[in-house]
């Protein structure tokens, strides 16, 4: 069977193929058809033929105390877990402050250039500098002061805008790391909150402890760091004053504080794990692996779709009780018995 029909110049495959311009007529077989039929076929894209997909981009802010280097492993450990594939359906845009608080704006806005899709921030000053420099880019904070204080979000349960994350245990965790180290220290009465006054939760963080304070009846001073070169001359005022202890906001440079704390004698206690690994005598903290990964799903589900406003910002269910007894013994303390039976680790 051959089927008539008119030519008409420059029509693709079938003029280029079976047609005769000479007499303006196209004569094709049925195997011609068939085989045109197969090509189409074949060209057409098939409906349940899965398109790839490109890589997600996500740009990452952190400032550059101890412990980012933590929470970048098992964050990407995390996505690796949850099924993306670094380099394939990931990629990452790392920054850091290399503990120069000033570069964050400057950081930040070069990730709203390179187009993102979604930031992760590690502690509260990054976070607030992704929200000034963009309110269209999803940002996940992997962990963030009061981030309702700070004016990172709305509300936990409907943080609106474009931020939400995991948030840390602010209040509670403050009133009980001060329980603890009257506990650790019964006869202390007196103790000092060294905070970062570069860091937005500062105030938060004072305020908390002194509610601790006041509800184990202990006298707190606010001693403000605005610069790390201030450390050793607070240290030597601090040596004269001698508080009974000091409670460490763990934004400013743990390491340093943890030598300083030693040199002078006075016992230093946290709320992150890395400051007890840094030389620091106690910390009551949240189970930091739990929080990172729960920011690896935010993230997750943010690329599925998900929109940041909608996302409760979630606070950690888990806390561990980390105890140093090197520097216990290098102060000359004797930790209670039943502190170091309820302690999840103890670094011997």
């Amino acid at each position: 069977m051959s089927l008539p029909f008119r030519y008409q110049p420059s029509r693709g495959f079938f003029a280029s193929h079976f047609c005769d311009t000479s007499k303006g007529t196209c004569r094709i077989g049925r195997r011609h058809w068939l085989l045109a039929l197969a090509g189409v076929v074949a060209a057409w894209p098939s409906p349940g033929r899965a398109q790839p997909r490109p890589a997600a981009t996500i740009g990452v802010l952190v400032i550059g105390a101890p412990g980012w280097d933590r929470f970048w492993r098992v964050f990407r450990e995390s996505m690796r877990d949850i099924g993306y594939v670094e380099g394939q359906s990931v990629r990452y845009e790392f920054r850091s402050d290399e503990g120069q608080s000033s570069r964050l704006p400057e950081l930040a806005q070069e990730l709203v250039r390179l187009k993102v899709d979604v930031i992760v921030t590690w502690y509260t000053p990054p976070a607030q500098a992704a929200k000034r420099a963009t309110g269209d880019i999803p940002i996940v904070m992997a962990l963030a002061g009061n981030p309702v204080e700070t004016g990172l979000v709305a509300s936990l349960d409907h943080p609106g805008g474009n931020v939400t994350g995991m948030a840390g245990a602010a209040a509670e965790l403050s009133r009980k790391t001060v329980e603890l180290t009257r506990e650790l220290l019964p006869s202390a009465h007196r103790f000092v909150a060294l905070a970062n006054a570069a860091d937005p939760f500062s105030k938060p963080f004072v305020e908390y402890i002194r509610e601790g304070g006041v509800a184990t009846r202990t006298v707190i001073d606010a001693k403000m760091i605005r610069d790390a070169t201030e450390l050793e001359a607070s240290f030597d005022q601090m040596a004269k004053d001698r508080p009974d202890a000091i409670i460490v906001q763990p934004s400013l440079p743990r390491r340093k504080v943890a030598e300083l704390a030693m040199i002078h004698r006075i016992p230093a206690v946290s709320v992150i794990h890395g400051f007890v690994e840094e030389g620091g005598l106690m910390t009551y903290a949240p189970a930091e692996v739990e929080i990172y990964r729960r920011a690896a799903a935010i993230v997750d589900k943010i690329l599925k779709g998900a929109k940041p406003s909608e996302l409760p910002v979630e606070q950690p269910t888990k806390f561990e009780l980390l105890i140093n007894m090197r520097t216990a013994k290098a102060l000359g303390l004797t930790i209670p018995p039943p502190l170091l039976v309820r302690a999840d680790v103890v670094l011997d």
